[in-house]
């Protein structure tokens, strides 16, 4: 019978000590991140990082900006990176979801594209201008047609786009909003088109020598961020993950690999509204 007690016992401890094992195994647990295509270069960097700190990521691909948030905030993917801070506040107030930033990470600068000017000066009057169609990206894009001097806006603008804001349309140009993936295709039909940086990247452009007129590195909402649900915010795994994100060796792989045309950025989420 004690040698039956002792034989219980040691399983009791045994089974313990696996529990024990478990529950503070975070690190060997494999973490998926939603992404778009353009990210998946930076994304391949961080995993080979991560791995060296016994992180496994598994980068999970999508094709729009709709449902990499509704899959996070369905858990199907832990994290995801694809998206301005401007683009997430605004989609996570109209799809109700509960998600945070979790860290910052890049400028992809926005530019307005053509086949047929060198130079935004030499937009005619009435020429056809393609933009996204999604409202923080319109939006963005009005801001950017306004920097370049092609239209105005009204001062109390909230970055939300829609054609009906134009406050003036001096060239009278004719506006025609796309979904964002589509605005490289439409090049060959319209006068300019306006671009987000990821797409016009996995057209085969380079944004700072291709675009006719860029953003700079002045645009605060048009940081990229690393999200999650908001209760995980503080996951320690997820914060290695951001750590070795805003490494120095992570911003020059993206500086070379994107031949400068994402600017890291790595700031404080109050410098961005969380």
């Amino acid at each position: 019978m004690k040698k039956l007690i002792g034989f219980l016992s040691i399983l009791f401890v045994l089974a313990l000590a696996g529990c024990g094992s478990s529950a503070s195994g975070d690190e060997n647990k494999v973490v998926k991140i939603g992404l778009n295509g353009s990210g998946f270069p930076i994304w391949e960097k961080i995993e080979e990082l991560a791995a060296e700190e016994g992180i496994e990521l598994d980068l999970v691909e999508f094709a729009d900006y709709v449902r990499p948030n509704l899959a996070l905030a369905d858990g199907d993917v832990d994290l995801n990176a694809f998206q301005t801070v401007s683009y997430f506040d605004s989609f996570i107030e109209e799809h109700n979801l509960d998600l945070a930033p979790v860290a910052t990470t890049l400028i992809a600068p926005m530019g307005i594209y053509s086949e047929k000017y060198e130079d935004v000066t030499n937009i005619p009057n009435g020429a056809k201008v393609a933009l996204p169609k999604e409202a923080t990206n319109m939006g963005r894009a009005l801001l950017l047609l306004e920097a370049a001097g092609l239209i105005e806006l009204p001062d109390d603008f909230d970055g939300n786009g829609s054609i009906e804001k134009i406050a003036a349309n001096p060239k009278e140009l004719d506006f025609e909003p796309i979904v964002a993936a589509q605005t490289p295709r439409v090049l060959p039909d319209v006068a300019i088109s306006i671009i987000n940086n990821g797409v016009a990247v996995e057209a085969g452009f380079t944004p700072v020598e291709d675009a006719i007129f860029i953003e700079d590195d002045t645009a605060t909402p048009y940081i990229n961020i690393i999200a999650a649900r908001a209760e995980e915010v503080d996951n320690e795994t997820y914060q290695k993950i951001a750590n070795i994100y805003q490494q120095e060796v992570v911003a020059q792989h993206i500086r070379d690999v994107y031949s400068d045309s994402l600017i890291p950025t790595f700031v404080p989420l109050d410098q961005i509204g969380w």
